[in-house]
Order: structure tokens, then sequence, then C-alpha cells
């Protein structure tokens, strides 16, 4: 709408790219490995996007990937992507899948925009790894058949068959395996009784626990387990409940109270004190959460539902005689509109001819609010009563001219695009662009007055001054560059053929001096000039010439001496004034052809 205020709306993830409707011109995936060396080739840009090499230097082609590294480089002399840096997908991506980097290749003149998409697929770089390279139970000999103790779990920073598969436990006598799987994917450990114990025989126990990947060469860790039989404990731990649920916001402090768990056990005395350990080991989760000794779980770090919207912990609950029991603490995080949107500008323009036609695009902007839902939607306006508006073609958006540009009405514009997301309190960041109009030569020069009249008495020395005249042209620099041109004219019908002036004036006044012929005089060296000169004055600039104004006696434009005066003056044969001098061969010529 002209003049109003222009909105575009959009939800998570938003990018907003101000192209010409239809400026994203195409997109290419491509799927590498992790760990390529630097300079590897990672697929010829140009020709997959039908792009000649050519374009890519002459549109100045660059990659833009917002506030995100880059790990390609663009070689625009051969039209390839390389790899600028050696990407570690664990480090980029760590457990996600697929992982992938999005970036954008961006050309000038015209402007277009291109997505391109590059999947880091995983290598077995990563070895299984336990928290701790040892653990230590105390068992009593009187654990029944199917006790369980669970164990901490090993961490594999690769994915799918690169990733932890399996785990095995030796010597296998009395204790075997159990595994459950999770939400995550991942595998909780637990140790099974499968045969009654007796410290007589067997006071201590060595166990050997190893995690085991699907990559190839396979890779393991290994975590050594020792076991003290302890004299006759009854009953193990017991939770109230197998699952605990909380919910939590993100911009709580620590020492926040999550949640509390508890587990009983019927032994009396020591047998029955229950102690209570989160078996999450190497997880983030074990440097966020903590519990005491009363079950209570107590937020110990920043949390980020940007990062994170749930979390699971494992619990276990474990008494003096070493029997213990475990449970889960699924806790989701509640978001709350704590980020802003984060605005960049791919592309701009700095400046623009006036002659611009409706949709020519003005600049590329990308735009993220990582919060959820309405936090994360986001509005984006100009300012108002400028000659642009803002559209959107899928996820991008278009910063386009809406009407037509005069240079003479206004030279540059400030457009202020401001992006709003709609949480309570709503959030907000605003981009300032800065647009030049340039000139082009639509304007002729226009004179202050349709006509000039003035009256000269005769014998007047050459080089004075008879009347000024002014013609300005609303263009500028070299197309506001106005020459005045003093054409031939006659006097009594004898040609006033020596005097033309032509001088680039910008907006000054020029004087109009008159010369007295020296071929028009009497026998005596003198001669009386008629009381009528005829003047054609012109305008011109450097690429257009104004209508010329013809005078002829009688008429608009007329130099009107003073009726009543006749005189003579002295036939001027050797003085020579500066104006005798031709300014152009155009005036050389024209005298020549007088004489």
């Amino acid at each position: 709408m002209s003049g109003g205020t222009m909105r575009a709306q959009v939800g998570l993830p938003l990018i907003i790219s101000v192209v010409s409707l239809c400026a994203v011109y195409g997109q290419v995936s491509y799927s590498i490995p992790e760990e390529m060396a630097k300079g590897s080739l990672v697929g010829n840009i140009a020709q997959d996007l039908g792009i000649d090499v050519k374009r890519l230097k002459s549109g100045k082609a660059r990659i833009y990937t917002g506030t995100s590294a880059e790990y390609m480089e663009l070689n625009k002399e051969r039209g390839v992507l390389v790899i600028k840096e050696k990407i570690d997908r664990e480090a980029l991506c760590e457990q996600t899948a697929p992982c992938a980097l999005h970036f954008q290749i961006t050309l000038e003149n015209p402007m277009e925009l291109f997505q391109i998409m590059v999947e880091i697929t995983d290598i077995n770089d990563n070895a299984p790894v336990f928290p701790t390279e040892e653990r230590r139970l105390e068992i009593s000999e009187s654990a029944v058949v199917g006790s369980k103790f669970m164990l901490e779990k090993a961490i594999d920073l690769d994915i799918g068959r690169n990733g932890l598969q399996s785990y095995t436990l030796k010597p296998s006598d009395n204790f075997m395996l159990k595994l459950h799987g999770q939400v995550d994917g991942s595998k909780k450990v637990e140790m099974i009784l499968q045969k009654p114990l007796d410290r007589e025989k067997q006071e201590k126990i060595a166990l050997i626990l190893t995690a085991v990947d699907g990559g190839e060469p396979q890779m393991s860790g290994t975590m050594q387990i020792y076991i003290n039989v302890l004299d006759a404990n009854d009953n193990a731990p017991v939770f109230t409940h197998s699952v605990y649920k909380a919910n939590l916001k993100e911009n709580s402090v620590k020492g926040t109270l999550v949640t509390k768990v508890s587990a009983s056990d019927a032994d009396k005395d020591t047998n029955g004190e229950v102690t209570y350990v989160i078996g999450n080991g190497l997880d983030s989760v074990a440097k966020l959460f903590k519990v005491t000794e009363a079950g209570d779980i107590i937020l110990d770090g920043p949390i980020d539902y940007e990062k994170a919207k749930n979390y699971q912990i494992d619990i276990e609950a474990i008494d003096r005689g070493g029997l213990s029991d475990s449970s889960k603490v699924i806790i989701d995080i509640t978001d709350i509109n704590d980020n802003s949107p984060v605005m960049n500008v791919i592309s701009q323009s700095q400046s623009m001819p006036e002659d611009s036609p409706a949709n020519t695009v003005i600049a590329m902007l990308s735009v993220n609010d990582p919060d959820s839902e309405s936090n994360g939607h986001v509005n984006c306006i100009i300012n108002e009563n400028i000659p642009f508006s803002i559209k959107s073609t899928s996820s991008f958006y278009s910063i386009i001219t809406e009407s037509d540009l005069d240079r003479e009405k206004a030279a540059n514009y400030n457009i202020s695009v401001i992006c709003s997301d709609e949480g309570v309190p709503s959030l907000s960041s605003r981009v300032n662009l800065s647009l030049q109009i340039s000139d082009v030569n639509d304007n002729a020069p226009v004179f202050d007055k349709s006509s000039y009249e003035a009256f000269i008495v005769e014998n007047n020395a050459p080089g004075r001054s008879i009347f000024t005249m002014k013609a300005e042209d609303a263009d500028w620099k070299q197309n506001a560059r106005v020459s005045y041109i003093l054409e031939d004219s006659s006097i009594n019908g004898v040609p006033i053929y020596r005097w033309r002036q032509s001088r680039i004036m910008y907006h000054s006044n020029l004087p109009v001096i008159p010369y007295y012929p020296p071929r028009y005089s009497d026998t005596l060296g003198t001669g009386t000039l008629q009381h009528v000169y005829n003047y054609e004055v012109c305008r011109t600039t450097d690429s257009r010439k104004s209508d010329c104004k013809f005078g002829n006696a009688g008429n608009q434009n007329v130099l009107i001496m003073d009726p009543s005066s006749t005189g003579t003056m002295q036939r001027i044969q050797t003085e020579k004034s500066i104006l005798d001098e031709p300014d152009s061969p155009l005036e050389t010529h024209k005298e020549q052809q007088h004489r």
C-alpha cells in the first residue's frame, strides 16, 4: 500500500531475504564426509547451478552464512566449492542427524540468491568412553537373584552404526547385563544378579564392562567393576515412581528445585539408608542438575530452551548394602521470550538510478528468532511514506521499489526495517539501510524567464554588460551542467557573425555583452547602429538541448534601444578584446561562413 506501513509475517525458522519477488533461483545439495582436508573439492557449483563462471566474477558472488562459521569457500576462478576449514561433525551437530550446513550464495547486478545445503556424514572417529575408569560396589551376600545394579553408560560421539551398539560383561558367572532403550536412543545399563553370592567362597569380584560401536574398524571402551561382598542385607531400595516428570522455565536460576524423588528400603538400621546418585555420567545433564541426600533434584547450571527442550535424568537409589533401584526424571523446559529477532544484511544496493523499474531489489536480509511458537513468530515492517514495500516469497523476503523514483524530489532514503516477535512482552530488532538515488538526464534546462528585454544606448564600449539571464537544470552533476550559447543574429539585415560565447555554468547568471560588427560602418569609419538587435539564445546540457528562443524585432525576445537616440562609433579594426576569440570549433566555422 502506497505511503503506508508494509508488513510481512512468517513463523520459525525465519529468513528474510530482500530479493526481487522470485530471486531464489535454485537449490543445490551435496553430501560429504566429515574431516575432509582443507581445499578438498565439494562440488562444481557453477555447473550445478547453471551459472557461467564469468557471472560469478562479474556478479561478485559470495557465500553468506549469517552468524555461523564459514566452512566452505567459493573459488570464483574455477566455479567450484571447496573446504575452507576441516569439519568435525560431532562438534557441529553433536548427536543431531542428519547434520547439514545451510548457506546462501548471492550475486549482484542483478541480485540473485541460491540456497546451498551440504550434508556432513559421520565417520567412525570416536570410540565409546565411560565416565570413569572403574566402579566399586558393595553387595550383600543375601541379595536375591534378580537384584538390579545400575551402571554408568558409555558415550560415543558418533552416530548410526558408528555409534555405541552393545555392551559385554566378563566374567559372567554371577551377573548378566540388561539394556533398556531410552527415548533419546541411548541404552540404560543394568547389571542383574543371576546367581547367589557367597562371601565365604568369594569376598571380592572383578568384572570388565566393555562398550563397542559398529564402525569399521570397530572401536571400544572399557570400565573395571570391583565388587565387595558384604554380610546379609535382605531388601533393595524401591522408588515410589518409575518415572518422574517436571516442568522448568528456561530462565530459572541456579538452585531452583525441579522435583523430588523418593525410594524406600525395608531393611532396618544402616542397611535401610538410601543414597541417591545421578547416573548420566559424561552427559551434560550431570553438569546442569544435582540430587541431594533427601532426593531433591536441584538446578545447578543455566538452561536454554533453544539448546535443549527437555532433559532425562537417570537416578539411582543405593542402600548401604549395595542394593539399588533406578528411576527416570523427565524435565520439559518451558520457553520464554528471551530472544530478539537476529537480523543480518545478506546483500545491499548502495545506490540505484532514478529510472529503475518497479519491483527492483534493494537489499537482502536474514532474520532468525530461535524462540518457539508465538515467541518466535516475527512481523517485519518498513517505515512509511517511502516508495518501497516489503514482500515475502516462501521463506524469503523482498524489499522492492513500489513506485517511480525521482532524484530531484528525494536524492536518498533511509529505510528502517523493524522485526518484532509476538511474545509478551514483544522483542524487536532494527536494521537501517541507506540508499542513494543516482541521477539520469531527465530534465531540460529552464530559463527563469520566458523572454528578456533590455534597452541600450549606442556607442557603449565593447564588453559592457547589457542584462543577465539565468537557466537552471534540476538534474545533478554532469547532467546539470548548462551551456549558454548566444546564436548569430543580425542588425538591419547585416549579420552579427563574430560573437558566440559558450560557457559551462552551474546554475549561475550569464551576462549578455554587445559586440559591434566591424563591417557595419559608414565611409568615415563610423556606423549608425539600428535600434533593434535580434538574438538567438539556446540552453544546452551535455546530453539535452532546450528549445531555442528566437528574437525578432517587436517580439518577446528583443533587445530594444532607445528609439530617440542615434549615434556613431569608430570602426574597430585593430583592437581585439577577449570576446573576439572563438570559443569553439563551431564558432570558428560559423565565422568563416559569414566571411
